[in-house]
């Protein structure tokens, strides 16, 4: 089993990911830790998944607080990425001397991030040795755009409204952290390749 488990990993190893710090409230705690098991679900509702080991100290104030904010690492944010991947309390000490604001739950939202997602827990299923947790985005931005759920919206069809726009130069967005083979990894200087849909269109097809 434990060859099993080591190969599993070697084999979910070649799929590249970005790297996240999932932070959130309960009452006036604060939790976060690390995560590359993260992605979007629905685009209306809008709604994203993320998982979490069942031994991690930031399980229970997820459940508790009801809520979870997705900070999307840049590639200068290694630091980040290993401080909130350890048990050691340094990780929650962070949040005594780092500036974070937050959005529409309450959760943190760490600066200098590249992009966040603010959710609203929804649902919670089991998977195996993680929880799996659904949730209703509140808020999100970019570093450029932040965008609000409108209040009146239902859990069917949310509709949001631009609440601030800053004059960042969309060429000098920093880079995403990935994650690859165990190690980080950077996207570098690689070159738009061509979508599916623009080839269709150029052949001719519909």
């Amino acid at each position: 089993m434990a060859l099993e488990k080591s190969f599993f990993r070697q084999v979910m190893g070649r799929f590249t990911t970005g790297v996240t710090v999932v932070t959130t409230r309960h009452n006036e705690l604060l939790g976060g830790l690390t995560v590359n098991a993260f992605c979007s679900v629905s685009l209306d509702p809008p709604l994203v998944l993320v998982c979490v080991d069942l031994h991690s100290q930031t399980l229970p104030l997820i459940r508790g607080g009801k809520n979870f904010a997705v900070n999307m690492l840049t590639e200068q944010q290694q630091d980040l990425s290993n401080c909130f991947s350890t048990t050691t309390p340094e990780r929650l000490n962070y949040f005594s001397h780092a500036p974070y604001h937050t959005a529409a739950t309450g959760a943190p939202i760490l600066d200098q991030t590249l992009a966040f997602i603010d959710a609203r827990v929804v649902a919670e299923y089991p998977g195996g040795d993680h929880a799996i947790f659904l949730g209703q985005v509140e808020a999100m931005g970019n570093g450029t755009r932040t965008m609000y759920a409108n209040p009146e919206g239902s859990n069917h069809h949310v509709t949001f409204t631009e609440v601030s726009q800053n004059g960042t130069n969309a060429h000098n967005e920093p880079e995403p952290l990935l994650y690859y083979l165990g190690q980080y990894r950077e996207l570098g200087s690689i070159q738009p390749k061509p979508s599916l849909t623009g080839i269709a269109h150029e052949d001719g097809a519909k």
